[in-house]
């Protein structure tokens, strides 16, 4: 994805015989390197990662590192929007 000299990639789950650019299964994340804040350059779902991991999905190299570097931090700060509590709405 993306244009000449902007690339953008997404992480999806395809299936094995399908082309490069053919149908998906299911977006599960992407990674844009040129944004400028290095936390905010992947955004994954890691509920649905682990569930295609779990029937038997394989990441290419490239996914792998991303996950291995970054799966844990997502789940850390979704954990933690999840156990905040709700804001208060305001009184009009």
């Amino acid at each position: 994805m993306g244009r000449k000299h902007r690339p953008y990639y997404r992480i999806v789950a395809i299936d094995s015989r399908q082309p490069r650019g053919g149908r998906t299964l299911e977006d599960l994340g992407t990674f844009d390197p040129m944004v400028a804040n290095k936390e905010k350059r992947i955004t994954l779902k890691p509920d649905r990662i682990k569930y295609w991991m779990s029937v038997g999905a394989l990441p290419s190299e490239k996914v792998q590192a991303i996950l291995d570097k970054h799966l844990k931090r997502i789940e850390d700060e979704a954990a933690q929007k999840a156990a905040a509590p709700p804001a208060e709405p305001a009184a009009t």
